[in-house]
């Protein structure tokens, strides 16, 4: 009798179990696209104060101001709700920064986005003492409004001039004059640096606030690249420069102004004028102005060093590739002690990216991490203590990790402890640190830590209601993994499986790939949207996977840059190598294998299915990159070298070239309006499937750019590539 009592209670349990489990909600495409629902929460523009002991963050269109210590509210030092804008109407912040002296407030409101980075708004200044507020010029909206170092004047772009505000007396002025759409650009980035070195303001205030450097881009030889857009009686052209692999670039000049006698002194760069300047930077001299030289093949990098007064310079120091130099040698890793005597920057010279110590004359003073691992982020060093922090992939090559280590080389400590992806925002005085984490089954967590014990000190973001949220939900875990492929390289991978999954059945598979030189997919991150996509596949009995191929990032210099001159060769044969393996797998239908990629992993996703149509059944590609020779110059000849040069690299593995090779299920999509990936690549290749007689699918969406979002766009998107992969795969 008891025994059957045990038997009965077992049972309930297994039938209680059974039907939580049945209650869980299922993803859907709308949870992801339309609702929010496993969107992050966040710590908004936080910005540290001087002293260290207080930061400020935008809540609710509020500068509130918190105590490092507890974090708690000292005050609210501006409130929208309380001001109108010049129209009347309440003021609606977006972003703000604070006057080095910490007196004012620069306020941006109604942002108009041009490209990745840029865009321009109407700026407000507010004076917290006086307690007023004034609108920054009326002479139209503003871009990159920046304040000078000592809180007296702001400088900003408008129509490709550089301007200048003091705020004494509100006096705007010029400081350049010549500035014509499509042919001159003062104090902003054309096109192309934008995008491929990452910053779009292009001018730098001196230290001593008396002077600003800025670039001057030339594009009047830069070839147009037209787009129409949609929805008038009339399609209106929009035209940009927009130079193409071994087309001409924009010639560069830097200059310095100076303010006191309305003086520009022009800065020697060089007699070659086909080069390019990925960063200038003030050193701890307000009279030396420092200067990255790269060449157009991008495998040789010189630091200068510029008397402003003069405009002359000199090579401080040289780096040499057999491939290319990565544009954080001398650039973004890179500080000027305050000393004066020297400074730190990143190289990859031993096979990793590393930190060094240069003293102003370029000669090596000390390799300062060292290790079969590769910085990922400089964060600075606190002078002080001559402690430098950083993040790195020592743990993992998925991971990112928090580390400090002594100037000297010395004293390495791990200071991040959960595991995943983590990011770290110092105080300008680095006794105090906000730690981002977040992990592939873990959201975002933001937290507060004294340096440099790492000691916790307030969590100030858990995202506990979406964790309590996520439990609701049937989500299936992301299984991190190595895959070996028959040629012996060692690949990092991910695999979700449904979850009622059982290894007695054949499942379909997706993969999804990105593969570009140096990027990472299979990272510890928490994903709050393809991860939820892969979901709703699961929820439909798919498995879904992912493998960075050869050529991506994390793993050094030699992994990396293998794919040098043949884009698409190694990173393509790595994947149908990663699908072969995942066909031999018991519980994987050999038959149907899919891959679907966007950008760089369309590209991959095309050459896959036509070069691997033995292994791959269907493909997705959204706003591919079909044939190098359309994209931009900087990104493709850094990897590529010229279509002149290299005419092979360009052609042997488009997937133009390979179109006829097509067998299985092909769905292409593109934006008309993308300024990055133009439409132009879709044209190309859907013109070669013509050609050649095969039959696919393709979608083009109206003006939209390279992100395909905005409005219904991506939910849309979305259910158009699910509903293909569940008739074609």
């Amino acid at each position: 009798m008891k025994k059957q009592t045990y038997l009965v209670y077992f049972l309930l349990t297994i039938c209680s179990f059974m039907a939580n489990a049945q209650q869980k909600k299922a993803v859907t495409l709308e949870d992801i696209w339309e609702k929010g629902t496993f969107r992050q929460a966040t710590v908004q523009s936080v910005n540290w104060m001087k002293d260290g002991a207080f930061y400020t963050a935008l809540h609710d269109g509020k500068i509130i101001k918190y105590q490092v210590t507890d974090g708690t509210v000292v005050e609210t030092l501006f409130d929208e709700t309380r001001f109108t804008d010049n129209a009347g109407k309440t003021l609606s912040i977006e972003d703000y920064s604070l006057s080095a002296d910490e007196q004012k407030i620069l306020l941006s409101t109604g942002g108009e986005q041009i490209y990745r980075r840029s865009s321009r708004e109407e700026n407000y200044v507010y004076d917290l003492k006086t307690k007023k507020l004034q609108q920054l010029s009326k002479g139209g909206k503003q871009m990159f409004a920046t304040f000078s170092p000592d809180g007296s004047k702001i400088a900003f772009v408008r129509k490709n001039d550089l301007f200048m505000v003091d705020l004494a007396t509100m006096t705007e002025s010029a400081i350049t004059k010549n500035g014509k759409w499509n042919e001159i650009i003062n104090g902003a980035c054309d096109w192309v640096y934008e995008e491929e070195f990452s910053f779009a303001r292009a001018f730098q205030w001196a230290p001593d606030s008396k002077k600003i450097a800025f670039y001057t881009f030339d594009e009047t030889n830069v070839p147009e690249y037209n787009m129409q857009v949609w929805g008038k009686l009339y399609p209106t052209d929009y035209r940009y420069k927009y130079p193409k692999a071994g087309e001409p670039n924009s010639i560069i000049t830097i200059s310095v102004f100076h303010l006191a006698d309305n003086k520009t002194v022009k800065v020697d760069i060089g007699k070659e004028t086909d080069i390019y300047i990925p960063r200038i930077r003030w050193t701890q001299n307000p009279n030396m102005l420092s200067l990255s030289r790269l060449n157009r093949l991008q495998n040789k990098v010189d630091l200068l060093h510029a008397d402003v007064s003069t405009g002359k310079s000199d090579v401080v120091l040289t780096e040499e590739s057999k491939t290319y130099v990565d544009v954080e040698n001398f650039g973004d890793d890179f500080v000027y002690l305050a000393d004066g005597k020297s400074f730190i920057s990143s190289s990859e010279r031993d096979g990793f990216k590393h930190l060094y110590q240069f003293d102003l004359s370029g000669k090596l003073i000390r390799q300062i991490t060292t290790g079969n691992w590769e910085v990922d982020d400089f964060q600075g060093i606190d002078e002080k203590s001559k402690i430098l922090y950083f993040t790195s992939t020592e743990v993992s090559s998925s991971e990112r990790h928090l580390y400090s280590i002594s100037l000297d080389g010395k004293n390495k400590k791990q200071l991040s402890t959960d595991k995943g992806l983590n990011r770290a925002n110092f105080s300008k005085d680095f006794k105090y640190y906000i730690l981002s984490n977040s992990a592939a089954d873990s959201p975002l967590k933001v937290s507060l830590h004294k340096a440099p014990t790492g000691q916790l000190v307030k969590i100030l973001e858990d995202n506990a209601t979406l964790r309590k949220k996520l439990e609701e939900y049937n989500i299936a875990k992301k299984e991190f993994f190595t895959l070996k492929t028959a040629d012996n390289i060692e690949l990092s991978s991910w695999i979700i499986k449904p979850t009622d999954f059982d290894p007695n059945k054949k499942y379909p598979l997706l993969m999804f790939v990105y593969g570009g030189p140096g990027s990472q997919q299979v990272i510890n991150q928490f994903d709050s949207s393809n991860f939820f996509w892969y979901q709703h596949l699961a929820q439909k009995g798919y498995i879904v996977a992912c493998v960075d191929n050869r050529g991506t990032g994390g793993k050094g210099v030699e992994f990396k840059k293998c794919t040098y001159l043949n884009l698409g060769k190694l990173e393509v044969h790595d994947q149908i190598e990663a699908a072969k393996y995942f066909g031999a797998l018991p519980y994987i239908d050999k038959t149907r294998i899919g891959i679907q990629g966007w950008s760089y992993g369309g590209f991959m996703s095309s050459n896959c299915l036509f070069q691997g149509c033995d292994y791959f059944k269907t493909a997705v590609a959204v706003a591919p990159v079909t044939n190098w020779r359309f994209y931009d110059s900087i990104y493709t000849e850094r990897f590529q070298r010229t279509p002149q040069e290299n005419a092979a690299g360009y052609d042997d593995n488009s997937p133009v070239t390979h179109a006829k090779k097509l067998k299985g299920n092909f769905l292409l999509v593109h934006g008309t309006g993308d300024d990055n990936v133009h439409f132009q690549n879709a044209v190309a290749l859907e013109e070669a499937l013509i050609k050649s007689g095969k039959q696919f699918q393709s979608f083009y969406y109206p003006n939209k750019n390279h992100g395909i979002n905005g409005g219904n766009t991506r939910l849309h998107l979305y259910t158009m590539m699910t509903n293909f992969l569940e008739k074609n795969l």
